[in-house]
């Protein structure tokens, strides 16, 4: 007996899949991760992650109007320091002139309030070790310490005009501690992307790169470890807590499980990062003619998407706003 149900039929025709997809893929679910450089003259593209540049100011305004234009829904700063700037401390966080905050500016002047303008609020483009916070004597990060650092950068950044802060960092309290500041220096306004679920990942290579990263070791006494669940829930719980605004789950390809819960239970919208590992396996893979470049860009933001993130921090966001 042939079936009397079809689901085949709403298959048929590209408008038909069209008409009843579940999950949509739009330029203003896209934020772009974007890097600007200290002591550079020209663009200088990253090795590993062929199409991303370090960019000087005026290539970061340039590309970041281009983005907007195409309809991306933010942009996401990193800063570059010079090496020689890196100190145990990571003072050019916080410094007014530091790369970070002058590029920030940048953007707000450039482009004020039509798109959202995010800073990387984590230490470890900046210091000479490498590490996302202070170090005590033994070595080891210092939370509180941290928590210090973490405020006078968050205040810097307000300052210099961005719109949302991500702390990333994955210090106990953090997002309490920067909203406390902010709060009480008048930036009430100001809001924050919590990193609340960062797992330490092999998939952060590229990245390491990008950022002129001075790591020696891991991070794994401060990011999640990849075999734990729970722990992603009472991290997201308590950011949300503590008053973020948003929650990220990072990396996004290996933890889509833990992004569908985060995303299940969260009172505030969900970000995923598909971060540079993810990338660069795509691209190296395209490049050698083993996969369809652009079916799997779309695919893999999609998944990401249907795995309940409100919003994809991808390095593909202005170009594939240009498509959609």
């Amino acid at each position: 007996m042939f079936p009397t149900h079809r689901p085949r039929r709403l298959r048929r025709t590209p408008a038909l899949r069209r008409l009843v997809a579940e999950t949509s893929l739009e330029p203003r679910h896209l934020v772009l991760p974007m890097f600007v450089a200290d002591g550079i003259d020209t663009p200088r593209e990253i090795s590993s992650m062929p199409g991303v540049f370090q960019h000087t100011l005026d290539s970061l305004r340039s590309a970041a109007v281009e983005a907007v234009e195409a309809g991306v829904g933010g942009l996401m700063l990193f800063g570059v320091p010079k090496a020689e700037d890196k100190d145990p401390q990571g003072s050019g966080a916080s410094d007014p002139d530091g790369i970070l905050n002058v590029g920030l500016r940048a953007l707000a002047e450039e482009l004020g309030d039509s798109t959202v303008i995010m800073a990387d609020t984590c230490l470890d483009e900046f210091t000479d070790h490498g590490h996302c916070g202070v170090l005590n004597a033994t070595g080891a990060v210092d939370n509180d310490a941290t928590l210090i650092r973490y405020v006078e950068m968050a205040l810097a950044q307000a300052e210099s005009g961005a719109h949302l802060l991500g702390p990333s960092g994955m210090m106990d309290g953090q997002v309490a501690a920067i909203r406390g500041a902010l709060d009480a220096s008048g930036y009430v306004e100001v809001g924050q992307l919590a990193y609340a679920a960062k797992y330490a990942s092999a998939f952060y290579g590229p990245f390491r790169e990008a950022v002129g990263s001075s790591l020696q070791g891991d991070r794994r006494t401060y990011q999640q470890d990849g075999a734990n669940r729970r722990e992603s829930m009472r991290e997201v719980d308590l950011d949300v807590a503590e008053g973020a605004d948003m929650v990220m789950v990072k990396p996004a390809m290996s933890y889509l499980d833990i992004l569908r819960e985060t995303a299940d239970r969260s009172p505030v919208p969900v970000a995923a990062y598909q971060i540079s590992g993810e990338y660069s396996m795509i691209t190296a893979a395209a490049q050698n003619g083993w996969i369809d470049r652009d079916a799997a860009i779309l695919e893999s933001l999609t998944s990401i998407r249907r795995a309940g993130a409100d919003v994809v921090l991808t390095y593909w966001a202005s170009e594939v706003a240009g498509w959609l």
